[in-house]
């Protein structure tokens, strides 16, 4: 029997194996593919092609999608190196790669000589002599200054038994380690940070006199993206052990065949500070091609605890109680239900129209006394703001509950006067069918008042999004 699962459990091994070498051939193809056409797009530019600003967009478009490809090809064949080196019947896959070109001459050298060996590792003898040294190049990056570190470790011979002692090589964060820690964390914080692709980073590097291709680059990305993997699971459950999660999403326009797509980027933050949690804050982000509700739940298909969000319909089954591992408390957005009211209680942007003699919005004066009343629960919400979670809950059921109290008899006083359709009773229906979700705050201090957090995470990506128009991933 055990023989039987020993056999089972090797062919399956061979399997993943398998899979994951065609997938990694695959992605070198794929990027194979978009590379040769990025050629053949600039030489044509080269030699007839239109110096207009929209054909240098398309050819920024297409190294983008090549960056995309590259940097996943290679982390398709570090995952095949890793399934196969759990088999013994699958042949390893190496990427073929041009040669690199040779370091600048003009960069400066930094020498670190690691210490020899006082000793022979063979016999323990002291008479050693020097044979050579292996160089190691590594190009690092220091703030405006560029320069290559070169680790050098020398080569010794014993005189009594000829046997060669050398320090062992130094640890690369990638393979094939060309970059060093502080370049491949600049690389990734202004493509991820920054929004930067990695093509307009390169042509920066070139201007500065250190030319590095969109290959190599795109290579140390993907290198970086597998390495960082555990961190990645460790943040991840990090945030998803909240007490209370805050969640959102924005749009990414994704270049498709020949049309735009509009997809998805979804956060989930961590933070505690408001009602003085302890742990540090954190964020999560996921991508999706599209917004059903199938990505949110599988992004909390093991949460259990309190949502902050907007009422986005693919969070509803989360809400069902016979849910596993436990039903997730729906807390509304108090934001998000003052905008259309504000919209027309808005009495700023009227003195701006009039100042410039535009034609003044009509306000209404039941959405201005709605936003006042509104405003009073956030002038509450300051003074406890950082206070523990039992100190909020009971300021909020001696202050804040009596005025919610009053603005929900108001609102449904006014809705009864207002027919369906009219602008006001929309925006109080939306409250009312969530009452409760709006009146969480009340009996839990870790509630928020907003999803304000969820939109800060956010704000990167939004004004990011020009940088990167119509990704290709």
């Amino acid at each position: 029997m055990d023989a039987d699962r020993a056999a089972l459990a090797e062919e399956n091994a061979a399997l993943k194996a398998e899979l994951a070498v065609a997938r990694a051939k695959a992605s070198e193809d794929a990027a194979l593919i978009v590379q040769q056409t990025l050629r053949i797009a600039k030489l044509e530019r080269q030699v007839y092609g239109q110096k207009s600003e929209r054909s240098a967009r398309l050819i920024d478009q297409l190294a983008l999608t090549f960056e995309e490809l590259e940097a996943n090809a290679t982390e398709d064949e570090l995952a095949a190196e890793q399934a196969v080196a759990k088999t013994t019947t699958v042949d390893g896959f190496t990427r073929k790669r041009a040669e690199r070109n040779t370091f600048p001459d003009h960069l400066p050298r930094e020498r670190v000589v690691i210490d020899p060996p006082t000793a022979c590792e063979c016999c323990g003898g002291n008479r050693l002599r020097k044979l050579g040294e292996d160089v190691t190049r590594t190009l690092e990056s220091v703030p405006r200054q560029w320069k290559v570190i070169e680790t050098v470790r020398e080569k010794f011979s014993c005189r009594d038994c000829e046997k060669i002692s050398q320090a062992p090589a130094p640890f690369h964060v990638i393979p094939r380690g060309w970059a060093g820690p502080s370049l491949l964390a600049m690389l990734l914080y202004e493509k991820f940070g920054q929004h930067q692709p990695l093509n307009r980073q390169t042509e920066r590097y070139a201007l500065e006199g250190v030319p590095i291709s969109l290959s190599t680059a795109a290579d140390a990305v993907g290198a970086c993206c597998t390495v960082l993997e555990p961190l990645l699971r460790l943040l991840e459950a990090h945030v998803m052990a909240s007490e209370r999660l805050h969640g959102d999403d924005t749009t990414v326009p994704v270049l498709a065949l020949g049309k735009c797509d509009v997809a998805r980027c979804w956060v989930y933050v961590k933070d505690d500070r408001p009602f003085g949690g302890s742990d540090p804050p954190a964020a999560m982000f996921y991508y999706s091609r599209d917004r059903r509700g199938e990505h949110p739940q599988a992004h909390l298909a093991n949460y259990s605890g309190i949502l902050q969000a907007d009422a986005f319909g693919g969070y509803t089954k989360l809400y069902e109680p016979p849910r596993s591992p436990g039903p997730i408390r729906e807390a509304a957005c108090w934001v998000h239900a003052r905008r259309p009211f504000f919209a027309m209680a808005d009495l700023e942007e009227n003195a701006r129209r009039k100042a410039a003699g535009k034609k003044e919005i009509a306000l209404s004066p039941i959405a201005i006394e709605i936003v006042r009343r509104i405003d009073a629960l956030f002038a509450i919400e300051r003074t406890i703001n950082g206070q523990g979670a039992d100190h909020r809950e009971a300021v909020r059921q001696a202050q804040s509950a009596p005025l919610v109290a009053d603005l929900e008899a108001y609102m449904r006083e006014q809705c009864a006067k207002l027919s369906r359709g009219h602008d006001l009773a929309k925006a109080m229906n939306y409250m009312f069918k969530r009452w409760g979700s709006f009146t969480r705050f009340l009996d839990d201090g870790r509630v928020c008042l907003s999803n304000n957090a969820a939109e800060r995470a956010l704000r990167g990506i939004a004004l990011g999004r020009k940088s990167w128009l119509f990704c290709g991933s």
